[in-house]
């Protein structure tokens, strides 16, 4: 009995868990380029008290095993990779990915982060930023006496100057993807960074498996708030299961110790 209470244990703090997810989901369901994350589980060892296929006599085997289990653990958590509903914007330095891929962005530290933001706008010097103030990589500067910017689906980058018919290419916004996207690591502030498991960044915007790039317009958050509703719904109930799995185990030790009084 006392196994039965740590394995109902275990459950609850998966499903502790689990919540938070589902919390952190719909906390960022207006958060630009945000991906919903899902919990997966995974049960734990085993105890073995028959083994399948034993002998049983001199002519006969065990037809099944006898095992009990032990709760279970959360495994992973996996990102949605989906792309979300587009928003238009009136900003033309906004761009939102049509497909699959990462913008790179530059990091104070000198470190390479990845982002599916892409709320862009200029900094003091004209270069192109994050909200948090990551360059963008390649590095593209905005003249200052630029009229119009004009932003392909190939990601070129072409502005229009005071003075001038003709626009002119001021750089290329780039799209790179993983072999293994959830092997990223979450850093945070919309950003995403490489690992072993995600493998090296590859590919170029335009490209077969790349997507495109569509100026003045944000890609939102990909959170599906009726089923996210729906799983905590199902969670709440799995805890409170488990929860009655330990009061009902309680029951029954304590009847135990009565009887032997």
């Amino acid at each position: 009995m006392m196994s039965a209470m740590w394995s109902a244990a275990a459950g609850m703090n998966v499903q502790t868990m689990n919540m938070d997810a589902i919390s952190n989901n719909l906390a960022n369901v207006n958060t630009a380029g945000f991906k919903a994350a899902r919990a997966e589980f995974q049960d734990l060892l085993y105890q073995t008290i028959n083994t399948a296929g034993a002998s049983t006599s001199t002519t006969t085997t065990q037809p099944g095993g006898l095992q009990l289990g032990h709760g279970a653990k959360l495994s992973s958590m996996v990102k949605d990779f989906s792309t979300g509903s587009m928003q238009q914007t009136s900003s033309s330095t906004d761009v939102a990915i049509q497909g699959e891929g990462f913008f790179r962005v530059l990091q104070t530290d000198g470190t390479f982060a990845y982002t599916r933001d892409g709320s862009f706008t200029t900094d003091q010097n004209g270069n192109m930023v994050t909200s948090s103030g990551n360059t963008l990589d390649p590095p593209i500067t905005i003249p200052q006496d630029a009229l119009s910017i004009t932003i392909a689906t190939d990601g070129t980058v072409s502005v229009t100057q005071a003075g001038q018919t003709a626009p002119q290419q001021v750089g290329q916004i780039t799209l790179t993807n993983f072999i293994n996207p959830n092997g990223l690591s979450q850093l945070g502030h919309n950003l995403l960074q490489a690992t072993l498991a995600s493998g090296d960044p590859i590919g170029i915007a335009g490209q077969t498996g790349m997507g495109t790039i569509a100026q003045s317009s944000l890609e939102m958050s990909n959170v599906d708030m009726a089923s996210e509703m729906v799983n905590m719904i199902v969670g709440q109930r799995a805890y409170e299961a488990n929860s009655k799995t330990i009061q009902t185990v309680d029951q029954m030790l304590q009847l135990v110790n009565n009887l032997k009084r």
